[in-house]
């Protein structure tokens, strides 16, 4: 049949027995996501095309994340707009104030996306349940709004390039450090509406949390979507939160790629990528004295247990650099109870850090740490565009937990293993 595993889970959702890579076909639909930023435009269409039901209640999910707690008026009245449509249709999985998280972060979390899914999400990161071995990928709030009333969405099937994983990551390397190589390797459009496709020995040494940094950024690529081969380690990790049975998808062993990636892990340095740009990458060695203002640990790409972890571990016995601010920031509720129970929300107070509620916040210039004009940040984010955390003269540096925390104790750019833990 020759196909890959984005092919076969896109056929079986449009009840084909195959699809080829161009080819425009109409799936149904397994999950239906909003955010606070976007729900609001989807239930504005939604209402003004005549629609008076969706197609699934327990098949849409809305996560009040990006602007929440609200931080203005604004803000407020689309949370509430979204309050309102989803307790008008019992949407099942709204999450709000108090019971949410990062989207990314919550649905694989929460057990709402599962292997073989078709998703559609209204945020350019929903490519990140592609870990679990779903095929998920960002769309426009009139897409959404389709998807809420039909349960069904268009997609030109893409082509897919393959990534052959090896080797073992190094002590203070982690999965961004991999997904920033490789975009540095092929560019923020070398995979332009492609399936990326991690396979191959090396995944066994990559963590469900490193999978989910690295499906997370595959959009900054260009990609349609990411996918990882469905594994031992996935199946661990869905064990007793997906309810429900699934379908794992296998690509074909003469599935057609356009291209073929060896990646060794072993030989992967911690990476930075500069402004403004995911594309402008430098490893740690190469990076120079770059002095900052601002740290950033959290976000969709690296909020979760992991991410806390490294931080803490690194922090532990530390404080921050005077001058430098950090912003510690879980990515839902169960991350930052586990920080508590470990310890960490303690680490991170005595280092000097804040803690925040989990919320998107800096990483789209919403709130809680918008940068001034000629400040620089290193944050665990995903984009580094001009502009994209506050002041157009201001600039970002995307690096892995590890790099930032060593970042935030220095006061410059740092190698995680050069700072005494």
């Amino acid at each position: 049949m020759r196909m890959t595993m984005t092919q076969k889970i896109l056929a079986a959702h449009t009840w084909q027995d195959n699809v080829r890579a161009g080819q425009l076909v109409k799936c149904k639909l397994d999950m239906v996501l909003g955010n606070d930023v976007t729900t609001p435009v989807a239930i504005n269409e939604f209402e003004k095309h005549g629609f008076t039901g969706v197609f699934d209640n327990d098949k849409i999910a809305m996560v009040m994340d990006h602007f929440t707690p609200n931080k203005d008026i604004k803000s407020a009245e689309n949370t509430r707009q979204c309050r309102v449509f989803a307790g008008k249709y019992d949407i099942s999985n709204y999450f709000d104030v108090g019971a949410m998280g990062i989207e990314h972060a919550l649905l694989p979390e929460k057990g709402i996306v599962a292997p073989g899914d078709c998703v559609i999400g209204a945020d350019s990161h929903t490519c990140t349940y592609g870990a679990l071995g779903a095929f998920s990928t960002g769309v426009g709030s009139t897409d959404m709004a389709a998807g809420m009333a039909t349960g069904e969405a268009w997609f030109k099937v893409p082509s897919a390039i393959k990534f052959n994983i090896t080797g073992e990551l190094g002590k203070y390397v982690m999965g961004k450090d991999v997904i920033l190589h490789i975009i540095g390797m092929i560019g923020v459009d070398g995979a332009l509406y492609k399936s990326m496709e991690f396979s191959g020995s090396g995944l066994k040494n990559l963590s469900m949390d490193a999978r989910l940094s690295m499906a997370n950024m595959a959009i900054e690529a260009g990609a349609k979507n990411g996918i990882f081969d469905v594994d031992e380690i996935t199946e661990n990790y869905e064990l007793n939160r997906v309810n429900r049975e699934y379908q794992i998808y296998k690509a074909d062993d003469d599935a057609e790629y356009e291209k073929v990636y060896d990646i060794d892990l072993s030989k992967i340095r911690p990476t930075v990528a500069f402004p403004h740009l995911p594309e402008n990458t430098k490893t740690i060695d190469e990076v120079g004295d770059i002095p900052i203002d601002q740290v950033v640990i959290g976000s969709c790409t690296n909020g979760r247990i992991e991410d806390m972890e490294m931080a803490a571990n690194i922090l532990s016995g530390n404080h921050i650099a005077k001058g430098v601010r950090c912003i510690v920031i879980p990515a839902t509720q169960e991350v930052y109870l586990t920080a508590l129970r470990n310890g960490w929300i303690e680490t991170f107070i005595m280092a000097g850090c804040v803690v925040s509620t989990p919320t998107c916040g800096p990483c789209l210039g919403g709130h809680m740490g918008i940068l001034a004009k000629g400040e620089r940040a290193v944050a665990t984010t995903n984009r580094n565009f001009v502009g994209r955390m506050g002041h157009p003269e201001s600039e970002i540096y995307l690096a892995s937990p590890a790099v930032a925390a060593a970042s935030a104790i220095k006061g410059s750019i740092a190698s995680p293993e050069n700072i005494a833990v």
